[in-house]
């Protein structure tokens, strides 16, 4: 969609309008076949720098939003016409200043955590966005959930309408299980600590071929030096269901499942800091989820 595109150009550091890609180069900076549209520095957020970002496109209107992690707070920005980007506001940190913030949506609502203590997860209803008048301004979050207090991560299952936060000072760094089926009244129904801290994780309603779990809810956790499969249908009782560890791990960072869930594509940090190859994408075989195989990996 057009913010992602869009997005990748805001966190950077000087006005410039549109610019095409020519000769490798788009106002300034290396280009490969994508053109700079528009830009927003920091300055104008009123923030020291960026770190993560996702989109909301409005249901009603067919708008598209983006919504930006600052090192004090979320900023929201109208990409609907990208050469023209609107900065709508900013909703301030629930505590102090930190280098990371993540950001996910449900239902219209936005979820926002943060590495900063003591800041919960802040719900931000995104149908506010639909008439600003006076751009920018400085939001209120409208619901608080204090159950934990850092996080690095948040991951949302739209299906089941469940938030997990990850990286948190709870169950050990693993998934801290929120209820928000009723975004303005999140409520915190355990978590799973069984396999230490997670970084970023993927949760959904297995549909992929192992017929013994099709249909529930699965965690594909990624846990510094491995990956994880975790059953947490039940969130008072979640179920370890298998781990797997890869050659020449340093930091186990990301995943994801292909399309008909039977691969898990993995991306380790620092491994080409740590074994000087090029960077690289661990393909694992989840045909089996109980028997995950290493299956091949890509050298970029």
């Amino acid at each position: 969609m057009r913010f992602y595109t869009t997005l990748a150009f805001i966190l950077m550091s000087l006005t410039l309008i549109a610019q095409p890609c020519s000769g490798g180069m788009a106002g300034g900076y290396p280009c490969d076949g994508y053109d700079l549209l528009s830009h927003i520095p920091l300055t104008t957020f009123g923030a020291g720098s960026a770190n993560d970002s996702w989109g909301w496109t409005d249901p009603q209107t067919g708008k598209e939003y983006s919504l930006v992690g600052l090192n004090n707070g979320t900023a929201f920005v109208d990409t609907s016409d990208p050469v023209n980007p609107i900065y709508l506001g900013k909703l301030p940190t629930h505590t102090q200043s930190s280098t990371w913030r993540d950001i996910k949506v449900y239902n219209n609502y936005a979820f926002v955590v943060s590495e900063a203590s003591g800041h919960g997860m802040q719900v931000f209803d995104l149908t506010r966005l639909r008439n600003v008048s006076s751009p920018p301004q400085t939001f209120t979050e409208d619901a608080h959930y204090a159950g934990f207090g850092n996080a690095h991560n948040i991951v949302i299952n739209e299906a089941t309408g469940y938030a997990y936060a990850v990286g948190t000072n709870s169950y050990s760094g693993g998934a801290h299980f929120v209820n928000i089926q009723d975004p303005l009244n999140p409520v915190g129904e355990g978590g799973y600590s069984g396999s230490g801290y997670t970084h970023d994780a993927q949760v959904v309603i297995y549909n992929g071929p192992d017929p013994d779990y099709q249909g529930q809810e699965i965690y594909f956790g990624n846990n510094e030096d491995r990956a994880v499969i975790v059953n947490v249908t039940n969130k008072a009782n979640p179920q370890l269901i298998a781990d797997f560890n890869y050659s020449n791990v340093s930091y186990t960072h990301q995943g994801w499942l292909t399309e008909n869930q039977r691969y898990f594509i993995i991306g380790d940090e620092l491994d080409e800091s740590s074994f000087g190859f090029n960077t690289r994408a661990i393909v694992t075989d989840y045909l089996d989820l109980d028997n995950p195989v290493f299956h091949d990996e890509y050298f970029g």
